[in-house]
């Protein structure tokens, strides 16, 4: 058992959460139920899936869960990317959200090579 609060991926998880928490409270009020529940739902994923895999009893199913993490990092990078797309936001709005999002996976994939060892 791993504590995932000492995580640095976890801690940026939060922060982008907070980010695309901001990003999503500009968007038209009709995607309420669809893209903003659905980005909402793919950042929180992130790292509450590190903390989820981290109370696992082994490395292998704490691995499992950081790949649903990653998961959700490339559904959320997607989802964003069509907010540009349909002109609900601009690529300069996305910036510092891609950025983190780009930087946890790469962290991810650290860490699973760490616990594959």
């Amino acid at each position: 058992m791993h504590k995932f609060k000492d995580f640095i991926v976890w801690q940026k998880g939060r922060e982008l959460v907070k980010i695309v928490y901001q990003l999503t409270s500009v968007l038209p009020n009709e995607e309420k139920f669809g893209l903003i529940s659905q980005i909402n739902h793919a950042v929180i994923s992130i790292p509450a899936n590190i903390a989820e895999g981290s109370g696992r009893k082994t490395n292998i199913d704490f691995c499992r869960f950081l790949d649903i993490a990653n998961g959700s990092s490339f559904e959320l990078e997607t989802l964003l990317t069509l907010c540009v797309d349909l002109s609900f936001l601009s690529e300069k709005d996305l910036t510092q959200a891609i950025e983190i999002n780009q930087e946890i996976q790469k962290m991810i994939y650290s860490l699973k090579q760490k616990l594959s060892r």
